[in-house]
């Protein structure tokens, strides 16, 4: 119980020391450029979002220092967004986080924010980026909420799954 409550005071009362950007639309990093401003104090780790080059011109253009800006491109998908980085947040000290993605994706997000980086005692706060899409559905969340749990506990995301069985 004390576990829980010490959860819940992290999240609601701790200032995140830095945004997690996940990749895979463009407005994501335009949306953190302007993030970035309003919160001067923390870095913004970007995973696998645009190329280095045209991120780094967005985060200019906002007049972001470049040295605040992590870019990290191993991951290939929504779970490894979280597994590739986790350890390297946790490793800078950083307990909780800005979670910055589309709003359609948070849902599928927050999923597996809640396992990986539950995992190494970071929490975050949900920061969703407009759109007009329609959210995703709730098995996309479950199977890459599994995804995670697998990684948790064999340290593999199952990302090569496809590879390995071939894709059906």
């Amino acid at each position: 119980m004390a576990w829980l409550g010490q959860r819940l005071a992290q999240t609601y009362f701790q200032t995140p020391q830095a945004a997690l950007v996940l990749g895979g639309a463009i407005e994501r990093e335009a949306f953190a450029a302007k993030f970035a401003q309003q919160h001067p104090e923390i870095d913004i780790w970007v995973s696998s979002g645009t190329n280095p080059e045209y991120a780094e011109w967005v985060f200019s253009e906002a007049d972001i220092d470049l040295r605040r800006i992590k870019l990290d491109y191993r991951a290939v998908d929504t779970v490894t967004n979280f597994t590739t980085v986790v350890d390297d947040l946790k490793a800078e000290g950083v307990t909780q986080v800005y979670l910055i993605t589309s709003d359609y994706h948070m849902r599928r997000a927050s999923m597996i924010a809640q396992i990986v980086l539950a995992s190494r005692g970071i929490t975050f706060k949900p920061v969703p980026v407009p759109s007009d899409k329609t959210p995703e559905t709730l098995a996309k969340g479950l199977r890459d909420g599994a995804r995670a749990m697998l990684w948790l506990f064999t340290g593999r995301t199952g990302s090569t799954l496809s590879q390995t069985f071939g894709k059906r």
